[in-house]
């Protein structure tokens, strides 16, 4: 089925014109994760820096911060989120301007959002399978290496992240204490006290079911 890794995608529209947007939202929105939406070029970053969005659709010209000027701000960022511009204007400037920003695709005004469908359909495999999905909620976006739970995203550091990672690429998602020991802290001779601190403040930032006690072994990471 052609539209089935779109549901694993999450897209943030950022149009001024909310006619325009309930319908793109109406016309689109079914077929994602989720279809976030913004009014002008500074929430929209805002949203960007909130939830990570997997593709943004953006209006060039709104009050704020034009959609050029989020998509450069995006790009010191994140140089491979496809940007995607809508916009009633056609001249070679504001195609430049565009190009410049590094926008991935441009549609102008009136546009068919099938069309804007399908070149997402065209685009999809390039973007790949985005969430894993744990247990209460959670989800891991491996690409970007991002946790969520219900779609609100969760801070971890580099160690954090890791864990994860080492879950996923085990059998059963399960491993023992000296194995987290020796990739967590490559090879450094760590205790048993700090494996179970580094464990504690986990499952504080994201929940206590989230990693089952394999007692006398190690843990595992609970699937949905």
């Amino acid at each position: 089925m052609k539209h089935k890794k779109l549901k694993s995608l999450k897209v943030l529209l950022v149009e001024d014109e909310q006619n325009i947007a309930q319908l793109l939202k109406s016309a689109l929105g079914g077929n994602f994760r989720s279809f976030l939406l913004a009014k002008d070029g500074d929430e929209g970053y805002e949203l960007f820096m909130k939830t990570k969005p997997d593709i943004i659709i953006t209006d060039i010209m709104m009050p704020r911060s034009t959609g050029l000027e989020m998509a450069n701000k995006i790009r010191t960022l994140n140089k491979e989120i496809p940007i995607i511009i809508l916009s009633a204007y056609s001249e070679k400037e504001k195609l430049f301007g565009a190009i410049d920003a590094g926008v991935t695709k441009y549609f102008t005004k009136p546009y068919d959002p099938d069309e804007i469908l399908e070149y997402i359909i065209s685009i999809q495999d390039a973007l790949g399978e985005k969430f894993i999905d744990l247990h209460g909620g959670f989800s891991f976006k491996r690409n970007t290496t991002s946790l969520y739970k219900n779609d609100k995203y969760i801070a971890l550091n580099k160690k954090e992240v890791r864990l994860i990672e080492l879950f996923l690429e085990a059998d059963e998602m399960r491993l023992d204490y000296e194995v987290l020991k020796e990739n967590l802290w490559d090879g450094e001779l760590v205790s048993d006290e700090r494996l179970r601190t580094f464990i504690k403040r986990f499952r504080e930032k994201t929940s206590k079911s989230l990693l089952i006690t394999l007692k006398g072994i190690g843990y595992q990471l609970n699937e949905n």
